[in-house]
């Protein structure tokens, strides 16, 4: 499973777990529902609607409070990490490996195309195109998240 997909089932999964209602097919371990197939993220080419706008795979019809799952989790958390900014805190958030490696793949996966040896300028930008990229995939993100 790509970075990127790992980020999208780690808070879809919260989520689903907070609110079974308004979980996507795609939140658990396993896909048995209509989202069957690859984890999300599993390739950047098309969704399963055909719409290639998004390297996170399907979109999903229901909408998942992307920063109220964050910020229930960073509440339960007990490191004060600033996931509303910091793509690794929010990677930290997520028990994900937020790592320079890890990073920098999730930028290739996100197609970014600047200087990946400016950590920093990178890092920025991958935040943004996280909270962009999981708006696209069903998430509802405020507007102040995405850039």
């Amino acid at each position: 499973m790509s970075i990127f997909g790992k980020i999208m089932s780690s808070i879809f999964g919260h989520a689903s777990a907070q609110t079974p209602q308004a979980a996507p097919p795609l939140a658990g371990k396993t896909s048995t529902s209509a989202g069957a197939g690859p984890p999300p993220a599993a390739s950047a080419s098309t969704s399963a609607s055909g719409s290639p706008k998004s390297a996170a795979g399907p979109a999903v019809e229901p909408h998942v409070d992307v920063e109220a799952v964050l910020t229930n989790l960073a509440g339960q958390n007990k490191e004060k990490l600033d996931w509303r900014s910091s793509i690794v805190d929010l990677m930290k958030l997520l028990d994900l490996d937020s790592s320079l490696s890890a990073r920098k793949e999730l930028a290739k996966e996100l197609n970014y195309t600047g200087d990946m040896n400016d950590s920093a300028r990178m890092n920025v930008w991958l935040h943004k195109q996280v909270m962009i990229k999981l708006a696209e995939n069903g998430g509802k993100v405020p507007d102040s998240l995405k850039g």
